[in-house]
């Protein structure tokens, strides 16, 4: 039945691809659909004035576990351009995103403007890490694709693309200084980061923070009581001061891990919530990744 399902959405995607648009654009501009919100920002930032981008998915949605609506169809039908991450990472629509890349339609696939050693191997579950955004790094690759790819589609709006993701990149090396200053402020022993899922190895990696989580990459997987007796081991022989929630991951599972330390005799608290697969509302990648790294210093140091 899934795959009938995908085989119709691919040909409505085909026979649709020059209907009208239904979104109102009177200036004729480019118009992309982004998956993320992270994605959606960044399509935002690089296309300026010159594109109207509709995000997919809002504030707080999990992509792991994202399916796609009637609605999502019909932005996608009526878009010029559809944007997504890779890695994985909207694994309910894999399918379907790679049924637009067979169809010729035009895309953005943040992934394809990495190299394959950029992308962080999670052995324990045998795939690949998707949270690329935590690298500023390979974020400003990641605008750089942007840049590039809308500059293919749109070649007259080039110069306006490529100058937007220079600005931009700039904002990301001042992002980058202002973490690594904050980070500073924790005692080496006490930068351990404890969160739900596995979304912050690539903020781990870059700012040489140790990132410890009770469930995998994905929301997918469940979380089990020897992953949670592990983490508070951790937690107590290190007297890690405290640990987070996620807006898009239920409370239950960090909740459960303070009452297993405090099982232990020792008390953990809860520093905060934190943004992981999704921006905050009506916040740019830039200020909440300031969020994030505030509430993490703020109760660590």
């Amino acid at each position: 039945m899934k795959k009938v399902l995908i085989l119709l959405l691919t040909s409505l995607l085909i026979l649709t691809g020059c209907t009208n648009r239904k979104i109102d654009n009177p200036d004729g501009k480019l118009v992309v659909i982004a998956t993320t919100t992270m994605v959606t920002d960044l399509v935002k930032t690089i296309g300026g004035d010159r594109v109207i981008v509709e995000g997919m998915m809002v504030a707080g949605v999990d992509p792991h576990l994202y399916k796609a609506k009637p609605s999502d169809v019909q932005a996608v039908q009526d878009a010029d351009v559809v944007a997504f991450s890779g890695v994985h990472l909207e694994a309910k629509l894999d399918d379907v995103l790679t049924g637009l890349e067979k169809t010729g339609r035009n895309i953005i696939k943040l992934e394809d403007g990495l190299d394959p050693s950029d992308i962080i191997e999670d052995e324990t579950q045998g795939g690949h890490d998707p949270h690329i955004w935590f690298d500023i790094n390979l974020w400003k690759k990641s605008a750089q694709h942007v840049a590039n790819e809308l500059g293919k589609i749109d070649p007259e709006n080039n110069d306006y693309y490529q100058e937007n993701a220079k600005q931009y990149i700039s904002e990301l090396h001042d992002l980058e200084v202002y973490i690594q200053n904050r980070i500073n402020e924790i005692p080496e022993e006490q930068r351990v980061l404890v969160t739900a899922h596995d979304a912050f190895a690539y903020f781990g990696r870059y700012f040489g923070v140790h990132v410890e989580a009770i469930q995998g990459i994905s929301t997918q997987s469940e979380a089990g009581i020897a992953d949670i007796n592990h983490v508070s081991d951790l937690i107590v022989n290190r007297k890690i001061k405290a640990i987070y929630t996620e807006s898009s991951v239920p409370k239950k599972t960090i909740e459960a891990l303070q009452a297993a330390v405090k099982d232990r005799g020792f008390e953990v608290e809860i520093g905060g919530e934190i943004y992981s697969d999704s921006l905050k509302e009506n916040t740019s990648y830039i200020e909440t990744y300031k969020l994030n790294v505030d509430t993490i210093v703020d109760s660590l140091k």
